[in-house]
């Protein structure tokens, strides 16, 4: 547990929290607030306790405490994306809430990289649920004719349909943020779990 340094509790407090998001978004289709709001407090709380406004210096094997600029920081890594993509109507709220939560506890980093995993996970998803229902021809069908509107200008409908398979984002998101933490566990925060080095 040295390898995480001082943020060892946030690493713990995100393992609770990926739980009941996950098992809630599976069981009702929804994250909470009761879930995330909490989640997002004690991060930006708890890291402004352990390492004042700016962090505290760590060992070269053992990270510093992240401190309350940092959790801001990654407040915004995890919520901006999505809640664009809520905006958008692609996703529901408690997804963006989610991250918004993973950022605050463990910092942008650690956001951009689960968001990162948590889309390839809902791409590997989204195939699963296509060839399984075989509906992968009139999928791409739709999608294709969706981006052809979208490339003349016109105006695109939305290419999902009432026969769509819904495809529990959120339970995507908590298990590319799990992945994350586990690369976090086995590797410490280096710059080796990171996508792309950032």
């Amino acid at each position: 547990m040295s390898r995480l340094g001082d943020n060892v509790w946030a690493y713990g407090v995100l393992a609770v929290v990926l739980v009941v998001a996950a098992v809630t978004d599976v069981r009702r289709g929804k994250i909470y607030n009761w879930t995330t709001y909490p989640a997002i407090v004690i991060g930006l709380v708890g890291h402004l306790c352990m390492g004042g406004l700016t962090g505290t210096a760590g060992e070269s094997d053992r990270p510093g405490a992240m401190g309350l600029l940092g959790a801001l920081a990654g407040l915004a890594a995890g919520f901006g994306p999505l809640l664009l993509a809520w905006l958008a109507g692609g996703i529901g709220g408690g997804d963006a809430k989610i991250m918004a939560a993973v950022g605050s506890l463990t910092g942008w980093r650690f956001a951009l990289t689960a968001i990162f995993y948590g889309f390839a996970v809902a791409a590997i998803m989204a195939i699963f649920i296509l060839l399984r229902r075989r509906i992968v021809r009139e999928t791409l069908s739709r999608v294709g004719w969706f981006l052809w509107l979208l490339l003349v200008r016109a105006k695109p409908g939305d290419p999902a349909t009432e026969k769509s398979p819904r495809l529990p984002f959120g339970l995507a998101l908590c298990i590319g943020s799990f992945i994350a933490l586990v690369l976090i566990c086995i590797f410490g925060p280096s710059e080796r779990m990171f996508i792309l080095g950032i």
